[in-house]
């Protein structure tokens, strides 16, 4: 008898002829999520994944933990792998299942039988468990609709699994089926949020962060670390770069009317991001933007900042109001990062009385009194590298 992982994958079940990839991606984005804690086994039949510690000493408890938070599971348990035989089943039910049923008032059984071959069908198997388990804890009574625990017994074509209540997983696709993606990361509550929901849907994130010392302080950068490891628990690891800012936003600050600032610092991120996007083989640009937030994220102002790069940008929050962000960034951990107060450059000089509704025109104007091309050279140059994991 040993106790595993049971996963039950996600909408990659629904993949045709290309699905074997993305279930190869999934073994291996868990590989990575386990491998501080040990090594494992992984076997994949009928779309449900097992995960086999190599020795009984691993911390199964930290190795749901892991996989609760890996893209591409629908919903996984410890379950307890043992010979399919009902007198196994029996025998093992009551001690493996003590602690949940200790804590709790009433249970059903719940049974699946993929193999058609073993002697007791579905109910049957359902009807002595269920004898067995109120024998081993007579403060328990059966209730088929709203139960405390589900005790599932899982007949397969090699082994039979015991196990209790199904956690939900992360949901999504597994990390790096979709390519690559860049996110412009702040220290506020959105960009993290909107890395996380990208990462969700398969991309492999590397973040771009600027950074304007002495107007931003270490403790910003410092705290943009600390959101990436928060996100990076989900997404794996991500490739952070850091742009010198400072140079940039002072010349805009000199050179360029006040009401213009924000929206000619946006469209020169996007400049700079594209580049380095496509350095690291990126296909889009990711961003924290929702319409209507605040100046820089009015219709036309997007649409200014869309036509800097030609490539693809994805806003996953744009029709989300704040509440909805937040209560996000408080499911994924961000929150209470994102809140310290260090600010971020987008902070930096902003206008009192920012233009809402910019004309394109009058923006290209204002930019040809400064020295982008030497200015956008000059900070990829310099940009630092660092390499985040996961908490």
């Amino acid at each position: 008898m040993t106790e595993i992982l049971l996963i039950k994958a996600g909408e990659l079940v629904l993949k045709g002829n290309n699905r074997r990839m993305f279930e190869q991606q999934l073994v291996r984005n868990l590989r990575h999520a386990l491998q501080p804690l040990g090594q494992w086994q992984f076997s994949l039949q009928q779309s449900t994944l097992q995960v086999i510690p190599a020795n009984s000493q691993i911390d199964m408890h930290r190795a749901a933990a892991r996989v609760g938070q890996v893209f591409g599971i629908a919903c996984y348990s410890r379950a307890l792998r043992l010979p399919k035989c009902m007198n196994a089943i029996l025998e093992h039910c009551a001690p493996y299942l003590d602690e949940q049923l200790m804590a709790a008032r009433t249970f059903k059984c719940e049974a699946k039988r993929a193999d058609k071959t073993f002697p007791l069908n579905s109910p049957q198997i359902c009807a002595k468990v269920g004898e067995q388990l109120l024998n081993a804890f007579p403060h328990l009574k059966v209730d088929v609709h709203k139960p405390d625990v589900v005790v599932t017994i899982e007949v397969r074509d090699q082994y039979a699994f015991i196990h209790a209540n199904q956690v939900r997983g992360a949901g999504g696709l597994p990390v790096g089926t979709a390519g690559d993606a860049a996110i412009l990361i702040s220290g506020g509550i959105d960009s993290p949020v909107a890395a996380w929901m990208m990462a969700r849907r398969g991309l492999r994130l590397v973040a771009i962060h600027f950074a304007a010392p002495p107007y931003t302080s270490q403790r910003a950068e410092e705290k943009v670390h600390k959101l990436l490891e928060q996100v990076a628990g989900y997404s794996g690891r991500i490739r952070l770069f850091v742009v010198p800012f400072t140079a940039i936003q002072e010349q805009i600050k000199t050179r360029c009317h006040e009401e213009l600032f924000t929206l000619i610092m946006r469209r020169v991120m996007m400049r700079v991001s594209e580049i380095i996007a496509q350095q690291e083989n990126c296909g889009a640009l990711i961003t924290g933007e929702s319409l209507g937030q605040v100046a820089s994220q009015t219709l036309e102002a997007l649409a200014c900042t869309d036509v800097a790069t030609s490539m693809p940008v994805f806003r996953p929050l744009i029709g989300m109001d704040k509440d909805e962000a937040v209560q996000i960034a408080r499911q994924i951990g961000t929150f209470d990062i994102s809140i310290l107060p260090y600010e971020d450059c987008c902070t930096v000089f902003t206008p009192r009385r920012p233009r809402t509704r910019p004309k394109l025109s009058l923006v290209e104007q204002a930019e040809l009194a400064l020295e982008l091309d030497t200015m956008i050279s000059e900070a990829v140059a310099n940009t630092k590298y660092i390499v985040i994991d996961g908490e």
